[in-house]
């Protein structure tokens, strides 16, 4: 009787192999739905880019890479300036040379600071931090990443830009005036450094997150089995564990840089929005692609010729490429670091 019972009760529990293979063909399908309009949005949204910014493109032409000036041009004379067939306000000019250098710029700052940050405050959590105060630590991490970009710019506004400006930038350019690229002209506080830190404080709790999670995924046995044989938590961490979820790290680092790419207000309000010039040292203001976009869009409006609206639609296409190659020449690393693990293994 006991023998029948268990049958009884697997065959109502263990589905039949019809039943199976049609869950599995289910799944199937519609991950690879959800993956296919997934590629389908992005380039939807590639195509509208470049179909609107058209006129722009034809009208720039590599001027747009090319230069550093950006003018939308007089709005109150008569006539039109027409480029390739394009009619624009006279005197128009669109360059964003200087642009994507403050973007490129101020996420490279960023990141130089918040990567090793990010790693040390990740071993820590995982490693370190008692299990008692860890899921306090853990909660604030992540309320930290949920905090709105305007409030980071708000704080960058009322006390890092003043320290800055009057106190930081002060001292290092006067200590350190032979130095390039730091010594010069204190400036107000906004610029890139200003930009950069408010990026790397508001990018560090994702990868902390991030990677954490990918520290924990990991068997704690690699590191328990190096400290036993000798090695410091350090070199535990730094030759052992670190080796193992390099994919992950970078994967967290990826997710981070483009997020520091494309983040729009926080550094606008405290980037000084240069225009038409490089900044001679860190303390200079500076201007990303994201933020010149919102500051221009409503003078852009007032343009009755529109090629100002779609110079801004060619300057987020150039965001979105440049974001897109980052990708790609991540993926192709990743690529060649698993490659030559599995040879050297």
């Amino acid at each position: 009787m006991a023998t029948r019972a268990v049958d009884v009760v697997a065959a109502t529990t263990i589905p039949k192999p019809k039943s199976m293979a049609a869950q599995t063909a289910l799944v199937r399908i519609w991950t690879t739905g959800t993956a296919i309009i997934c590629g389908a949005l992005v380039l939807l949204m590639l195509l509208f880019l470049f179909a609107f910014a058209w006129p722009a493109i034809k009208y720039n032409g590599w001027t747009m890479l090319t230069s550093i000036y950006w003018n939308i041009g007089d709005q109150y004379a008569t006539g039109t300036t027409v480029h390739n067939g394009v009619a624009a306000q006279p005197g128009a000019n669109f360059g964003s040379l200087v642009f994507i250098y403050g973007t490129l710029m101020t996420s490279i700052l960023a990141m130089l600071g918040a990567v090793p940050l990010s790693l040390l405050v990740a071993f820590a959590l995982v490693y370190r931090i008692p299990a008692r105060i860890r899921p306090g630590v853990n909660a604030l991490v992540e309320l930290m990443a949920g905090v709105p970009s305007v409030v980071y710019g708000l704080w960058g506004v009322v006390v890092l830009v003043p320290f800055i400006g009057q106190q930081l930038a002060p001292f290092v350019t006067s200590h350190l005036s032979g130095v390039p690229f730091v010594g010069g002209a204190a400036g107000s506080g906004n610029g890139l450094f200003a930009s950069a830190v408010i990026l790397a404080l508001m990018v560090t709790p994702i990868m902390v997150a991030t990677m954490r999670d990918v520290m924990l995924a990991q068997s704690k046995a690699l590191y328990e089995a190096s400290v036993a044989l000798g090695s410091t938590s350090w070199q535990a961490v730094t030759r052992v564990v670190v080796p193992s979820v390099r994919n992950g790290v970078f994967a967290s680092v990826l997710l981070a840089f483009g997020r520091a790419l494309g983040e729009t207000m926080a550094v606008l309000m405290v980037c000084g929005a240069a225009a038409n010039e490089f900044p001679s040292n860190i303390f200079q203001t500076v201007n990303t692609i994201a933020a010149i976009i919102v500051s221009q869009l409503e003078s852009a409006s007032t343009d009755a010729s529109g090629i100002a609206q779609r110079s801004l639609a060619e300057l987020a296409l150039i965001l979105f490429v440049i974001t897109l190659t980052i990708n790609i020449i991540a993926r192709l690393i990743m690529r060649g670091t698993d490659r030559l693990g599995k040879s050297n293994a």
